[in-house]
C-alpha cells in the first residue's frame, strides 16, 4: 500500500504566519512529507511580539491528536509551544497510547522576540511528563536557562549541559541551538544518550532579522526526515541545511516590522511516496 509519509505537528497558532502550527505545516510540506496538526493554544503574535495567548480546552487538543493517530497513524510527532499542565498531561498520555515512533520535542518557552511563553507550573510537567517520552528536545540557550537553573554562554558550557539535561530529564538525545552564542558563532551541540563524544554542527551566520519560526521550523525539519529514515545526527545536519537556507533566501524580504519569517519553499520536494 502506498501512501505519504506523515508528521503530526502539536503547537500552537501564530496568527501571523511566521511560526507555530503555520511554520510546522509550510516546513513539513516543503520537504514532502504530509503535515497533520493539534492545536494547542491560539496567539496573538505578529512579528513584533505575542501580546496574548488562549490555550485550546485539553479536551479538543486531546480530540485532535486522536482523531489524527487513530486514521493517519503519523510516523513521528513533533512538538512546540505548550503552557497548560492539564493540555502537557493531555499529550504526554496519548504519547504513550500511540507510540509514535519519533518525537521531536521543541521546548518553546521564549520567543525570538524576548517574550516568556509558557506558565510557570506548566513547567515542572513538561519535564517529568514530555521530555522522558521525547526522541530528542531542542532547547536554545535561553530555554536550556530555564531548564537547568545557570546561564550557558559558550560551546563548551553547551556540550556539559547537553550531558546534565540527558540525565536531569531521560530524553533520548538533546540538541542544543548556539545561535545565539556570545562571541556570534553558530554552533549547534547534539548528544545522544549512550554516546561518549556530542555532534557538533556549524554554520556561517547569516545577518538577517527575519529569523521568525526557526526553532519551530528546524524541529519540524528534524521530525521530518527521520520520518522518511534517516539516522538522527544525519537528520539534524540536513534540517540544519534546509534552515539555512531558508534564513539565505528570505533575507532580503521584508514581512512585518520586526522579526520577518525565513524562506520555507526556498527548494521544495514533491511528496515522498512510500510503501508498505
Amino acid at each position: 500500500m502506498k501512501h505519504y509519509p506523515c508528521i503530526l505537528t502539536i503547537a500552537g497558532s501564530d496568527c501571523s504566519g511566521g511560526a507555530g502550527i503555520q511554520a510546522d505545516i509550510k516546513a513539513i510540506s516543503a520537504l514532502g512529507a504530509y503535515a497533520a496538526s493539534a492545536i494547542t493554544a491560539i496567539t496573538v503574535q505578529n512579528t513584533c511580539g505575542v501580546t496574548g495567548i488562549h490555550p485550546v480546552p485539553p479536551e479538543y487538543v486531546k480530540g485532535q491528536i486522536e482523531a489524527v493517530m487513530t486514521d493517519i497513524c503519523p510516523r513521528a510527532v513533533k512538538i512546540g509551544m505548550v503552557n497548560d499542565t492539564r493540555i502537557v498531561e493531555v499529550i504526554a498520555d496519548c504519547l504513550q497510547r500511540y507510540t509514535p515512533e519519533f518525537v521531536v520535542f521543541d521546548p518553546v518557552m521564549v520567543s525570538t522576540s524576548g517574550c516568556k511563553l509558557v506558565e510557570d507550573e506548566a513547567i515542572a510537567a513538561i519535564t517529568t511528563r514530555l521530555m522522558p517520552l521525547a526522541t530528542l528536545i531542542t532547547p536554545n540557550l535561553s530555554e536550556t536557562e530555564v531548564l537547568l537553573g545557570y546561564p550557558v554562554t559558550d560551546v563548551e558550557g553547551m556540550k556539559a549541559a547537553a550531558i546534565e539535561l540527558l540525565q536531569r530529564y531521560a530524553c533520548q538525545a538533546v540538541l542544543i541551538k548556539g545561535g545565539h552564542l556570545p562571541e556570534g558563532g553558530m554552533c549547534d551541540v547534539l548528544q545522544l544518550r549512550g554516546e561518549a563524544h556530542p555532534h557538533l554542527f556549524t554554520a556561517g551566520k547569516v545577518e538577517s532579522r527575519n529569523t521568525h519560526g526557526t526553532g519551530c521550523t528546524l524541529s519540524s525539519a528534524i521530525a521530518t526526515y527521520l520520518a522518511l529514515g534517516h539516522p538522527l545526527p544525519e537528520a539534524v545536519q540536513k534540517a540544519k541545511q534546509y534552515v539555512h537556507q531558508g534564513i539565505l533566501t528570505g533575507k532580503d524580504v521584508c514581512i512585518g516590522h520586526g522579526h520577518g519569517p525565513l524562506n520555507h519553499f526556498h527548494s521544495p520536494e514533491s511528496m515522498h511516496i512510500l510503501e508498505d
